[in-house]
């Protein structure tokens, strides 16, 4: 009885390290009806599934397997491109343009490096963005600018163009997105109203440039009608104009004159004197009449009204030769700055800057010294001694692998 038990131990033993040996095994796959079956023994391996068996040759003109990722999904491969759109006005001595000039005419240097021009872009549809500083400064001179609407549809953003229309003053604001419809232009520079005293002329750069960088095969240019003096931005110079050059973005400039909104803004109310009249120590030897009192309570008279004229005027000139961020943003780009007081002034600089647009070689090429980090200079040779050209100084760049 003790042997049959112990016998049965060990068969039981026996078939559990079958069955584990069995389920530790590779699936092994169906035979094809073509081929008998293969056995393989408990506690062998597969020999298939350690050599696999060698792929068949691809014959030449065979299309390569695609590679599909889980779900069904193809591989998305991007190469990155850098292309720098130069746009280039060519003049003889007397100012007028040259048209007509080919690719060959021209000898462009990135670093003084002699690069390929890719191609000369005769015609790209433009998107632009205005914007207009609406503070109350600059409220006598709103009427003449709520008159532009139509002129800017007819003269500077043209066929196939878009627009948009941002205005600020302590705030930024977009009054109308990108359009092609010229009447919603038109209404949306009739209705700027003076806001605050604050003007954000670079922010409101910064977010032209925003809705502009992301626009392809289009002339990207910022209208910009303000004063030259910013007075309460948060973003800086150096960093939005450099954003401007990598996003190959013109800024054309209006300049409000400083003079004009200064001798016609209304003045601020001056401030409460905290301290009464009777309060004041009396100069000796004088008498206490009205004229008097109102000399001490520092009322401002004739002398005293030209005190803030005197100040915003001397802001205004310092502006033009220690910061002026919109020299430095049409310097930077390629651009150019104009003024005007008179109606007639605003509508024939606006006509000037669409000719301009309108005659320019827009030269494209990627540069072959990617690995050049930091500012590079840019300077476009025509084969013709007698013309003159202008076109963007450089822009930034940061050192790309080849």
């Amino acid at each position: 009885m003790g042997y049959n038990l112990k016998r049965g131990s060990v068969l039981g033993v026996a078939a559990c390290a079958l069955l584990l040996a069995g389920a530790a095994l590779p699936q092994v796959p169906d035979p094809s009806p073509n081929q008998p079956p293969k056995k393989v023994l408990p506690g062998t391996v597969d020999p298939d599934r350690v050599n696999p068996p060698a792929k068949e040759p691809v014959l030449p003109g065979t299309p390569a397997p695609q590679v599909r990722l889980p779900g069904g999904e193809r591989p998305d491969i991007s190469v990155t491109r850098h292309e720098v759109l130069v746009p280039t006005t060519v003049t003889d001595r007397k100012g007028h343009t040259i048209n007509g000039l080919r690719v060959n005419d021209f000898q462009l240097y990135d670093n003084d490096k002699l690069q390929e021009i890719d191609r000369d872009i005769a015609f790209l549809p433009m998107s632009i963005v205005v914007c207009i500083q609406r503070s109350a400064n600059v409220e006598a001179v709103l009427p003449k600018i709520r008159r532009i609407g139509s002129t800017l549809q007819a003269t500077l953003i043209g066929e196939g163009g878009e627009a948009a229309v941002v205005s600020f003053d302590h705030r930024v604001e977009v009054v109308q997105d990108f359009t092609t419809d010229g009447d919603l232009i038109n209404k949306a520079v009739q209705k700027l109203k003076p806001g605050g005293q604050n003007s954000r002329m670079i922010d409101a750069v910064e977010l032209a440039w925003r809705m502009l960088k992301e626009k392809k095969d289009r002339r990207k240019v910022i209208l910009l009608l303000s004063e030259t003096l910013d007075r309460s931005s948060e973003a800086k110079v150096r960093e939005v104009s450099s954003q401007l050059e990598l996003s190959n973005v013109e800024v054309y400039t209006l300049n409000i004159s400083r003079l004009v909104t200064s001798l016609t803004e209304s003045p601020q109310l001056p401030r409460r004197d905290p301290l009464p009249p009777e309060s004041r120590p009396h100069p000796p030897g004088t008498s206490i009449d009205p004229t008097t009192t109102a000399q001490l309570d520092g009322s401002p008279g004739d002398s005293a009204d030209l005190v803030p004229i005197a100040e915003e005027m001397y802001r205004g000139v310092k502006a033009i030769f220690i910061r002026n961020p919109a020299r430095v943003f049409t310097k930077l780009t390629g651009g150019r700055e104009y003024s005007f007081v008179t109606q007639s002034d605003l509508e024939n600089a606006i006509g000037e800057i669409g000719r301009e647009i309108r005659s320019q070689y827009i030269l494209s090429y990627s540069p072959n010294n990617k690995l050049e980090g930091g500012y590079h200079t840019i300077r476009v040779d025509v084969l013709h001694e007698n013309y003159k050209v202008r076109t963007r100084p450089g822009y930034w760049m940061a050192g790309v692998p080849q």
